[in-house]
């Protein structure tokens, strides 16, 4: 969920030299953090749908890290596609691109990731209505603004270690975190991985793809 800090300052760039296409904006559940889709960059379909939603990208080849996207005007609400870093409609820089996969838990972006989008192609030209497309790659995104949900602590992303947790192991953000909230030390596979400091290793239900099973929560 939170994802600390940021990423260093260079040079954004732009998404120009990609072809616009249209991509699949579908809502994942991370296990600890919403995230969301979109697509690839060799398709000229068009396509719209309430949930999943369609997005058009905007470039012409595969997502790098370094180019922008925002929300799609024409794929609401969910869909997003891609925009060049210094166009207003860019609201997300890609912090790393990862391989696409069936099950939403293997997906575990870097620190600082804000939102989660995967990354579709869509052949033909009719309407997608009901979604579609092949899982190319997942994109993972930083908020251009200062609103940073993903970073440790904030509340908001996929959990990573010094995230807050309440006792049922929901996050929370480390502000707002009563006295019986915990921070998160680690998240491991066996509770024997927790480190030292860890006063309530939370174990969890199995979830196919997550690279853990316990959360080591400590004192917040």
């Amino acid at each position: 969920m939170t994802q600390p800090g940021t990423t260093p300052s260079r040079p954004r760039r732009g998404a120009g030299c990609l072809q616009s296409l249209l991509v699949l904006a579908v809502i994942l559940g991370l296990g600890y953090g919403a995230s969301k889709v979109f697509g690839d960059k060799d398709s000229s379909s068009s396509s719209a749908s309430s949930s999943p939603s369609s997005a058009s990208d905007g470039k012409g080849g595969s997502w790098e890290v370094g180019d922008c996207g925002g929300p799609d005007p024409e794929n609401k609400p969910d869909g997003y596609r891609a925009f060049d870093c210094d166009d207003s409609g860019a609201t997300f820089e890609a912090l790393e691109i990862k391989s696409a996969s069936i099950l939403p838990n293997a997906i575990q972006c870097p620190a600082g990731t804000d939102l989660i989008i995967q990354v579709s192609r869509v052949f033909g030209s009719g309407d997608n209505k009901k979604g579609g497309g092949i899982p190319t790659n997942t994109v993972c995104g930083r908020n251009l603004t200062g609103d940073h949900p993903g970073d440790a602590g904030a509340g908001g992303g996929q959990l990573v270690k010094g995230d807050c947790i309440t006792s049922t192991a929901k996050e929370i953000a480390c502000a707002s975190a009563g006295s019986d909230a915990f921070k998160v030390l680690d998240l491991v596979k066996e509770k024997e991985q927790c480190p030292a400091a860890t006063t309530e290793p939370m174990e969890l239900m199995m979830a196919m793809g997550r690279p853990y099973d316990v959360i080591c929560g400590g004192k917040a």
